[in-house]
């Protein structure tokens, strides 16, 4: 049903965790399924020098937030901003439709925090 990537981000979360002193936070909640994420981000001359996650959730919504954090590490703030939620759901090798909401999530999540960082 996931495809190899899904899994591999899933049983190897990338940045999982939280960021020591960040300059931005933010949780959402997915209330029709209960998916939780949290992102931490520190940003240093207008890059994303560290981004970390926590999850509470499914398969699917912790391998979209560990492949997110992999692909914006190291983006500036500005390149983050313009990141679509099909890079993410292609990150992962793709999403079985009852998983999409993963994807949303994730990429909600991003706005969240990223709208919390000084425009750069």
């Amino acid at each position: 049903m996931y495809s190899k990537e899904v899994l591999d981000h899933f049983e190897h979360p990338r940045n999982a965790g939280v960021v020591a002193e960040p300059d931005a936070q933010a949780t959402i909640e997915n209330p029709a399924c209960g998916d939780i994420l949290k992102l931490t981000i520190k940003i240093a001359s207008g890059r994303i020098a560290e981004i970390r996650f926590q999850a509470k959730g499914c398969v699917a919504s912790m391998a979209c937030a560990s492949a997110m954090t992999e692909i914006v590490g190291g983006m500036t703030v500005a390149e983050a901003r313009r990141l679509r939620r099909e890079e993410i759901v292609g990150a992962v090798g793709g999403l079985p439709q009852a998983s999409m909401h993963a994807s949303h999530l994730t990429m909600d999540a991003l706005g969240a925090v990223l709208s919390k960082v000084a425009k750069q």
